[in-house]
């Protein structure tokens, strides 16, 4: 049990870890409580008020940035939701935490756009707490895309979100999503209004579930159709949630903030997963899965691609006469550069020893291999120290064009084939069939 605790504090503070929550309370008990939870469970940096004046001290300095405030209604020289306005006056989004609560208090902080709201009626008051930190904080970057709604159920949604901190797009078809789909990497969540009778929103389901495995989205279902199946079809297609309209404000929210929640969360889990131990860039099996789904995405919008293989030149050698402890260092200082080089436009994978994978996304053949040539001199022209001597790193590189629908194996098999060409060509060069090509150009001009 104690693993566990430890593993989930780890990966939200991967979540929220640098970020502050005002806490506006006077009982010492729940103040205490619940900021100790908060910075040890979700990393966050809590700062403690327990009357109006300390609050306006705190808010009045500006030297902090918070990202949410927990707010008793009623507070010593606060008593009637003096706090709660001033935090609003102040664009300090505001969490209720209050005793006194009825329908009246509940539709009029609800009616100021409060981002949620616990009742001290519980046990689990406080983790009622937690869990909605975590869930608004969440939220802060989860984008989602809604498609085909209709105009009122659009406005309810997207101001419902919106309050949140979601960030909101809007497609009027499906087709439409899908561009928006293959255009943003990072969409969260995907709202399909299913009551449109020229929508098929089970088909939309199912193409995204095709082309988007490896990004893990979140397909929410709504509907008002009075057919009692509408929901379980839904569902049993692979949909993640479904939420019948009209629904209310409250339920709507809080099933969204929790799918963002357990999203970010398989998010963290997932990027931790597909970075490589020792050198911080992304691993073999997550170049294979992304690859592939950028690779069929160029194929699809018809956009030029290319994939290398890089592999540093006499490594072994290197190792044996070094060590190990200097050959990391190369693999480290070599990602490095890659990674500066390449920046975030083009996948970047170390695929195990020292060979790295590189997928070119919207660079034909010709400017992949300039890009990869200019990356071999880089390296070439940058020794390391070892032993207090300069080691000079060379690479071997092979490039192949992505010109057709293939398994993605065969993609990278054709760079490897010309990996091979150039380090038997004797290494310390890029080849690829434009080499090939200008080789027996030259050989047959020689021969003539």
């Amino acid at each position: 049990m104690a693993l566990k605790r430890k593993r989930h504090r780890e990966v939200a503070f991967l979540r929220h870890g640098g970020r502050s929550v005002l806490l506006v309370e006077d009982s010492r008990m729940f103040s205490t409580a619940i900021r100790f939870r908060l910075e040890s469970e979700l990393g966050v940096r809590v700062v403690h008020c327990a009357d109006m004046q300390s609050l306006c001290a705190v808010v009045a300095k500006q030297d902090v940035e918070f990202s949410l405030a927990i707010v008793d209604l009623n507070l010593p020289g606060a008593p009637d939701c003096e706090a709660l306005d001033f935090l609003l006056t102040h664009n300090i989004r505001p969490l209720v935490f209050t005793g006194s609560f009825g329908d009246v208090t509940r539709e009029k902080i609800l009616a100021k756009g409060v981002l949620d709201y616990v009742v001290k009626d519980s046990p689990s008051a406080i983790q009622q707490v937690v869990v909605s930190v975590d869930r608004i904080l969440a939220s802060e970057r989860t984008r989602a895309l809604i498609v085909k709604p209709s105009q009122g159920c659009l406005e309810q949604e997207e101001g419902l979100l919106r309050r949140q901190r979601f960030e909101v797009i809007v497609a009027v078809d499906g087709t439409e999503a899908l561009d928006v789909l293959d255009a943003e990497r990072d969409i969260d969540l995907v709202l399909l209004d299913l009551d449109c009778p020229d929508f098929e929103g089970l088909l939309l389901l199912a193409e995204i579930h095709r082309r988007y495995t490896d990004m893990g989205i979140r397909v929410i279902g709504v509907s008002g159709r009075a057919d009692d199946m509408t929901a379980p079809r839904f569902l049993k297609a692979g949909g993640d949630e479904f939420i019948r309209k009209p629904f209310c404000a409250d339920e709507f929210t809080s099933r969204l903030l929790h799918l963002a929640a357990i999203q970010k969360r398989i998010q963290a889990l997932s990027m931790a997963a597909s970075r490589d131990y020792l050198t911080d860039v992304y691993n073999r099996r997550y170049f294979f899965e992304t690859g592939k789904r950028l690779v069929d995405k160029a194929i699809r919008r018809g956009e030029k691609a290319s994939i290398a293989i890089l592999d540093i030149d006499h490594f072994k050698r290197l190792n044996d006469t070094y060590g190990h402890e200097v050959g990391d260092m190369v693999l480290k200082d070599v990602s490095r550069q890659l990674k500066a080089r390449l920046g975030g436009r083009h996948l970047l994978a170390r695929l195990g020893g020292e060979e790295f994978g590189m997928l070119f996304v919207d660079l034909d053949l010709a400017a992949a291999v300039a890009c990869c040539d200019g990356l071999r001199k880089e390296l070439a022209a940058t020794p390391i120290e070892a032993d207090g001597e300069p080691v000079t790193i060379t690479v071997s590189i092979g490039v192949a064009a992505i010109e057709g629908e293939e398994a993605f194996d065969n993609h990278l098999n054709a760079a490897d084939q010309f990996l091979y060409m150039a380090k038997h060509g004797g290494r310390n060069r890029v080849f690829s069939v434009l080499a090939l090509e200008a080789t027996l150009a030259a050989r047959r001009a020689a021969a003539s």
